[in-house]
């Protein structure tokens, strides 16, 4: 029993010795591939074949009588060494990546270098052109340098000259802003005026308006009272904004008389009622003749300036006996100094031997507007 324990010791000696010979060998730092240090620096061929053979068939033959536990260790020894040869192979793929990552580095690299040598070419060439330009400019600033002096003094007079200038108008748009402040308030002041002004003259032309309704109203009225007599000696007609009813000698007078006939003192009444519907009518009676000179010997007249006031009046006391009140009525001679026609032939004679009635709407709304306007402050002269 102990002559076969010794033997299967010896046996197994030899062969681990032989599994340790024939192990592939390890880089150097790093592990084996079967987990095995090689100790001994002995070929494999310094065994024979003989003895390889009776190593392997006496491990056959010993296979039965190796203890379990020896077994399990061989196991394990087994089983780190798979593990530590599939590390080693995915060490050597990773080695085999970072190498072929590193070698396109390097060839990126060796790419950037040629553009880099090729870039200090053009910026030794630019460096080389920007170092001329530079001393060109240095030495323009040097001449430049030298006359400055003359320059900076030279514009310090025309600094001075600028200054004292816009001190000038310094002053003169703040005279101008004070005037500007004067102006608008004169133009404020006219703006209030004006428009008073424009209140008064709508006031004036709406009393204008209503005067020339009222003197259309009175003519119409007078017309159509005075419509029974004869057109040749009775004329109604618009001048002026006023009214004038023109009588002829005819109508009114005998040749030389100032006693008015039946027929005229008619056509008076007649005209003085409507007047006393117009209290606001004022009349004047104005007498007219020809050229002829009157009849010497007639009483009380020298001329035919008497003799045209001297019909007047009575015309005047005719209307004011048939109502209309007399400060409203106003008797004059023209005599024949305001002719219609030429006194150059009988029919026109005729036309100026006549007496004319005005007839004129009392103006005191518009009198109170133009006193007002006459009133009002007036504007000063401009400066």
């Amino acid at each position: 029993m102990l002559a076969g324990r010794a033997g299967k010791t010896a046996f197994l000696r030899g062969w681990l010795r032989i599994k340790r010979y024939l192990a592939p060998p390890t880089r150097p730092g790093g592990p084996a591939a079967d987990g095995l240090a090689l100790r001994l620096p002995l070929p494999v061929k310094s065994f024979s074949p003989a003895l390889l053979g009776l190593s392997l068939l006496a491990a056959s033959a010993l296979n039965g009588c190796v203890t379990a536990r020896k077994y399990d260790d061989l196991s394990a020894r087994q089983k780190a060494d798979a593990q530590g040869k599939d590390a080693a192979e995915r060490q050597l793929r990773s080695t085999t990546t970072e190498l072929q990552k590193a070698s396109d580095e390097l060839a990126q690299l060796r790419l950037t270098q040629k553009r880099l040598v090729t870039d200090s070419a053009e910026t030794g060439a630019a460096y080389r052109k920007t170092r001329s330009l530079y001393n060109e400019l240095n030495s323009s600033y040097d001449k430049l340098l030298k006359n400055s002096d003359r320059e900076l003094a030279n514009k310090s007079s025309d600094y001075n000259k600028v200054a004292k200038d816009l001190a000038r108008r310094e002053a003169e748009l703040g005279s101008l802003e004070v005037n500007l402040q004067k102006s608008k308030a004169e133009n404020d002041r006219l703006a209030a005026d004006l428009k008073t002004r424009e209140a008064r003259l709508t006031e004036l032309t709406q009393a204008l308006a209503d005067k020339d309704k009222a003197v259309a109203d009175l003519k119409a009225r007078v017309s159509k009272a005075l419509l029974s007599f004869n057109s040749s000696d009775l004329q109604v007609k618009l001048k002026d904004g006023k009214v004038y009813v023109s009588l002829s000698e005819q109508l009114l007078f005998k040749s030389g008389s100032t006693k008015v006939d039946p027929k005229g003192q008619e056509a008076l009444k007649k005209l003085a009622t409507v007047l006393q519907e117009q209290q606001d009518v004022n009349v004047v009676v104005e007498g007219h003749t020809d050229n002829v000179p009157i009849l010497r010997g007639t009483a009380g007249m020298s001329d035919n300036w008497d003799l045209s006031a001297l019909r007047a009046t009575e015309i005047a006391r005719l209307l004011t006996t048939s109502g209309v009140a007399p400060e409203r009525v106003t008797a004059s001679g023209r005599g024949q100094y305001v002719p219609v026609a030429a006194n150059d032939s009988p029919q026109n004679k005729a036309l100026n031997r006549r007496t004319e009635i005005i007839l004129t709407t009392k103006l005191n709304e518009l009198f109170q507007i133009l006193d007002g306007n006459s009133t009002a402050p007036a504007a000063p002269a401009g400066k």
